[in-house]
């Protein structure tokens, strides 16, 4: 077990996937606490209890079904909460919370999500996933042109590194910007203290208008736009892991930890693609144990919630989207592969590709779902009139 679990290019996807998933959205959970009139100590135990969640769910349900699966906060949830908080006490927001995770355990319990996503078909989830993902690969470039110099080394170390050792190549990178980053003066460690964090428990209060406000729509966007990607993310990767029993799982964590700021958690698409991909290890079947190492980071981040932040905000921002966007570059192009090489589902798989990479949002639900349900009913409108047409 020791041979399985210490393995640079393991801890390193793992690590990537924390680094990628508290830097991209650490800052709106932030202003969705502050919205909600939480104190620094409450701020501080929501990103504490997130941490624990997702660690512990990423461990035991990967150790549990062998297979990948690297849970996450619900981004567009959070989103959604610093938008809608504005006006509601702390305990309404957490009783919203409960109220949101008590529906999605109930859709886990009752089997409704396993046979949804038994109708997608392995096309169209490679496509969604390849739009997800088009527009980190995009970034770095963006990247380039905003720190030239950082981001050019970081591309010249992984495009040397990557033939002589694609397991290495992101770790090996990572290290040489943040050197290379350090003598540019454009890290700020001095900020950064070591302090173990405390959970602090919130009394829900059961508001009607807080319920049907916040709390369903964060059950829609939850489910819509983090569970059906991050299930058709794992099913493109190659791994049919039972549908309910994780939603179950996902959903009876957020109501042990929502009175601690625990909001809403669900599967990750983008860290979960990190920690499928080849690169993180090569072998499909002992590839959970990577998404076992993004759950222990994760603990090692509730624990230490306040350091973790301080230390994300202290690295560039370039530095991070193009670290993400190196790692990702192999799931992209695997996505690409698996959703174009059917020439029966080519077009659909393109519509959904277009339609999950445009980043448009219907009815506040992001372009992930809909580009399943464009190339969905496109797909399933060819059919039909082919059908009818090879029946006349």
């Amino acid at each position: 077990m020791s041979v399985m679990l210490f393995s640079i290019s393991r801890m390193s996807a793992g690590f990537v996937a924390l680094l990628v998933g508290y830097a991209s959205s650490a800052a709106i959970i932030l202003q969705a606490a502050e919205g909600a009139g939480a104190s620094e100590e409450e701020i501080i135990s929501w990103f504490w209890a997130l941490g624990i969640g997702m660690g512990a769910t990423c461990i035991g349900l990967s150790l549990r079904y062998k297979d990948p699966i690297v849970t996450a906060w619900s981004t567009p949830g959070a989103a959604l909460l610093a938008t809608s908080l504005s006006g509601l006490s702390l305990s309404e927001s957490i009783g919203a919370f409960l109220f949101s995770s008590c529906l999605i355990f109930l859709t886990g319990v009752t089997g409704i999500f396993d046979r949804l996503m038994r109708i997608v078909p392995a096309p169209i989830a490679a496509a969604m996933l390849g739009g997800i993902l088009l527009k980190f690969g995009l970034d770095i470039f963006v990247a380039l042109k905003n720190q030239t110099l950082l981001v050019g080394i970081m591309l010249v170390v992984f495009t040397i590194v990557r033939p002589l050792s694609a397991k290495y190549v992101v770790p090996i990178t990572l290290l040489i910007a943040f050197i290379v980053a350090y003598f540019l003066g454009q890290t700020h460690l001095e900020n950064v203290s070591w302090e173990i964090s405390k959970p602090v428990f919130i009394f829900p209060d059961f508001n009607l208008t807080s319920l049907i406000g916040v709390g369903i729509p964060l059950y829609v966007v939850t489910m819509t736009s983090q569970n059906m990607p991050g299930f058709a993310i794992m099913r493109a990767n190659g791994f049919y892991t039972p549908a309910s029993p994780i939603i179950t799982w996902t959903g009876l964590t957020g109501i042990l930890l929502a009175p601690f700021g625990g909001f809403a958690f669900n599967l990750a698409a983008i860290t979960a693609a990190i920690c499928m991909s080849e690169d993180a290890d090569s072998n499909p079947k002992t590839r959970y144990w990577v998404a076992v190492w993004a759950g222990i980071f994760y603990l090692l981040a509730g624990i230490f919630a306040a350091t973790v932040v301080t230390l994300l905000t202290s690295l560039p921002n370039e530095l991070i989207i193009t670290v993400a966007g190196l790692a990702l570059l192999g799931a992209i192009a695997n996505s690409l592969v698996s959703s174009l090489t059917e020439t029966s589902t080519r077009d659909a798989a393109i519509i959904t590709f277009l339609v999950s990479a445009s980043g448009i949002q219907i009815l506040g639900v992001a372009s992930a779902f809909w580009g399943l349900v464009f190339g969905g009913v496109y797909l399933s409108v060819t059919r039909f009139v082919q059908s009818q047409k090879g029946s006349d």
